[in-house]
C-alpha cells in the first residue's frame, strides 16, 4: 500500500506517530553531538562549585520565582553585550542543575550581577526595591532578613550534586552545615547573587 499525503492527513493516528517520530530524530540529531562537545561538557576556567551558603541562596531564588522575571542568559546580540557584558556560555552553568537560561526581561539580566554592586545594596533592594530603584515594580522580600537559611538538608544536597558530577569534597559537605550557622535566607541569596556570572571574567566591584 503506497503512503500518501492524502492518506496521512485523513488518518489521524499515524498523522500523530510519523509526527512524533519527526520530533524525536530531529531532536535527536540536534541534542545528541551537543554531549560530546567539550565547550558545553566541560566547566570554563575557574568555575567552581557553588559554596553551601550559595547553593542555599540558588534555593531561594527559585523558590521565591525570580526567574519568572530575570534571565541568567545574556545572548550574543550586540544590545545585550553592551548593557549586560560578555555573552553567557554553556561551561558557566555545568553545575547548575536545573540552569536558569532563558530570555525573560520584565527585570534586568542577572547573570553578570556577580560583584557589580555591594552586599549592602542587594539587602537594600530585597527589603525594599523602590528605594534604590524608584521605578521598580518588583515587590519587597522582608521576610528573608529573618527566615534562617536552611541547614538541614545542605550536606544531602550537596551529596546528590556530586552523583551527578559536581566535584564536592567530603570536607566542604562536613563543613557545610557550619557555614550557613546564624545566617538568614537574605546573607545565603545575596551570596548566590555576588557569585554570578564571575568566573568568566574579573568584575568591578561596585556599590
Amino acid at each position: 500500500m503506497k503512503l500518501t499525503h492524502d492518506m496521512i492527513e485523513r488518518n489521524q493516528a499515524l498523522f500523530i506517530v510519523l509526527v512524533v517520530l519527526v520530533v524525536a530524530v530531529g531532536g535527536l540529531v540536534e541534542i545528541v553531538p551537543l554531549s560530546f562537545q567539550k565547550s558545553v561538557t566541560e566547566p570554563v576556567a575557574g568555575l567552581k562549585p557553588y559554596t553551601a551558603m550559595q547553593l542555599t541562596g540558588r534555593d531561594v531564588y527559585i523558590r521565591e520565582g525570580c526567574y519568572n522575571c530575570h534571565s541568567q542568559m545574556i545572548r550574543p546580540f550586540r544590545a545585550e553585550i553592551e548593557r549586560y557584558g560578555h555573552y553567557s556560555v554553556a561551561g558557566e552553568f555545568v553545575y547548575d542543575h536545573p540552569f536558569q537560561w532563558g530570555s525573560k526581561r520584565t527585570g534586568p539580566d542577572l547573570h553578570r550581577i556577580g560583584g557589580r554592586l555591594s552586599d549592602e545594596w542587594h539587602r537594600t533592594h530585597l527589603m525594599n526595591p523602590k528605594d534604590v530603584v524608584p521605578e521598580s515594580n518588583m515587590p519587597p522580600y522582608p521576610w528573608l532578613a529573618r527566615d534562617p537559611a536552611n541547614a538541614e538538608d545542605i550536606e544531602a544536597k550537596m551529596r546528590a550534586l556530586r552523583m551527578v558530577g559536581v566535584p564536592y569534597t567530603d570536607d566542604q559537605i562536613a563543613k557545610a552545615k557550619q557555614e550557613l550557622a546564624g545566617k538568614t535566607e537574605m546573607d545565603a541569596l545575596i551570596a548566590y547573587l555576588q557569585g554570578m556570572g564571575t568566573a568568566l571574567k574579573p568584575v568591578k566591584q561596585g556599590g
